[in-house]
């Protein structure tokens, strides 16, 4: 299996991606480095809008905040680390993300595991989905807090452990409980599947509990303005209590974020272990989230321009892909527009594409129609692939862990190669091991052709394609040639 993991690269996590080539001698126990390279196609980086890379915009500013800053404040953020690049950031993140304020963390992960000990405590209650990331288990395990589970995404069965919960009162005691907080993702790592917020919202209106939504995959991925789950069902953030979200997936950069009301994010300052003990996150990092983040909001002195006939008809085409449906929208998000200038370091200057948030847009619409063109092409292929059409995470399901290694390795010997993740036990269950593509906006019409000509062909081989009787699948030259047509099939009637 080591032969799967650890796959040491170089370069940038971009389109492409340089393999270091490696040999073993004693069946996989080491590995030894040859030295030789190879590029391969990236289809497995959370690399969604493509702002990893080395060149452009956001990587000039990079550059000047390195010459400006430095690298690290040298401190955490009560203890002398904080920086006007910090709370620039935060302000950015809270107004993107339509909430009061914001507090940042040096890690994804740490983001979870540190400030959800702060949310609750001893004679809370803790009510978690199922397939919830490990960060979030931690960081409940960490708080002291009861805790319960409810089937993934099922709201009739959160609805009956809500009753029984409320009902019944804290063990032994029966005393009312402190804090009830339910704990969802918005889109789930593992599955590609996206939380029901619509339907969560109504029980919350019912049941008046706290709500906490782990946008690590979402933010700047769904929704016509890439705010996350909210932009996408149309609600309103200020109903979601605490909403977080990570610098990873879709802004090239690292660490987290908390967002909520600023009474609450007042508090976690203080009460969060990153802000005493972590260390705060380096300038040149907040220098990459300010700057893409600014890059998908566009900035307000710069009119909103597309710049060619052939864009407009794209962001036109693509548009029905990156919303729900009428009737399952709550009618209550308001998008808040770009970014003053005035928000912005004073050194910060953007190429016009950039700062108009033209560039940012079109990234959104590409991200879009390459997520639906591989869900859907999968599953036409005949192919068990998880996942709503609109993530950016697309599942193939192998199922015996055996085929893990033989998957991998044929993809990666392909004259094409293709560098994919693999993941089995314990990620997953010991009989849902699973294929795991990430999709960007740097990737072409034609990569995800060729990463579907390779499923094919491995498919084949491997005896995967149990999603679909061998009549009802479509050849891989017509999935490739009806990509449009595929894309813009109405999720109901797919």
């Amino acid at each position: 299996m080591n032969e799967c993991f650890s796959q040491p690269v170089t370069g940038v996590a971009g389109r492409t991606i340089q393999l270091l080539d490696r040999y073993s001698t004693d069946y996989n126990h080491t590995q030894i480095i040859l030295g030789s390279r190879t590029r391969a196609l990236n289809i497995s980086s959370y690399n969604y809008l493509g702002f990893a890379q080395s060149h452009g915009g956001c990587a000039d500013a990079v550059e000047e905040g390195l010459k400006r800053y430095g690298i690290s404040t040298c401190g955490s953020r009560l203890e002398g680390g904080s920086s006007e690049l910090h709370t620039v950031t935060e302000s950015l993140v809270a107004k993107f993300v339509g909430q009061e304020a914001a507090v940042i963390s040096s890690m994804g992960f740490a983001t979870n595991s540190t400030f959800i000990p702060a949310l609750v405590s001893k004679g809370c209650l803790v009510i978690s989905d199922e397939l919830n990331h490990a960060s979030i288990r931690v960081g409940v395990r960490n708080s002291g807090a009861h805790v319960r589970m409810f089937k993934h995404n099922d709201m009739h069965n959160l609805e009956a452990l809500l009753r029984e919960v409320i009902s019944q009162g804290q063990p032994k005691s029966h005393r009312p409980w402190k804090k009830i907080l339910v704990i969802l993702e918005g889109m789930y790592s593992m599955e590609g599947t996206m939380c029901d917020l619509p339907g969560v919202l109504k029980l919350k209106d019912k049941y008046k509990f706290n709500l906490m939504v782990d946008e690590a995959h979402s933010i700047g991925a769904i929704g016509s303005h890439g705010r996350g789950v909210c932009d996408y069902f149309g609600a309103d953030p200020t109903k979601v209590d605490v909403l977080m979200g990570t610098f990873t997936k879709s802004f090239g950069a690292s660490g987290g974020y908390i967002s909520g009301s600023k009474t609450l994010i007042d508090r976690l300052r203080i009460r969060g272990y990153s802000g005493a003990y972590a260390e705060s996150i380096s300038p040149v990092v907040l220098t990459q989230i300010i700057a893409s983040m600014a890059s998908i909001m566009g900035v307000e002195s710069v009119p909103l321009a597309v710049s060619s006939g052939a864009s407009k008809l794209a962001l036109a085409s693509a548009s029905s892909s990156s919303s729900p449906p009428h009737h399952q929208q709550q009618e209550h998000y308001h998008h808040p527009g770009p970014i003053s200038q005035r928000a912005l370091p004073t050194w910060l200057s953007l190429p016009p594409s950039l700062a108009s948030g033209s560039e940012g847009q079109m990234r959104l619409r590409r991200l879009s129609f390459n997520s639906y063109y591989l869900h859907r092409g999968l599953e036409k292929l005949g192919f068990i692939s998880t996942g709503h059409p609109s993530s950016p995470i697309a599942t193939l399901l192998i199922f015996n862990p055996g085929k893990l290694i033989m998957f991998h390795r044929l993809m990666k010997d392909r004259k094409t190669p293709i560098v994919t993740v693999v993941v089995g036990y314990p990620a997953t269950p010991l009989i849902s091991s699973r294929v795991r593509f990430c999709v960007s906006a740097s990737h072409t019409k034609e990569d995800i052709d060729e990463v579907l000509r390779a499923c094919d062909e491995v498919g084949d081989v491997l005896d995967l394609k149990h999603g679909k009787p061998k009549g009802e699948r479509w050849a891989v030259d017509e999935v490739c040639n009806r990509a449009v047509e595929l894309v813009r099939i109405p999720d109901h009637e797919h």
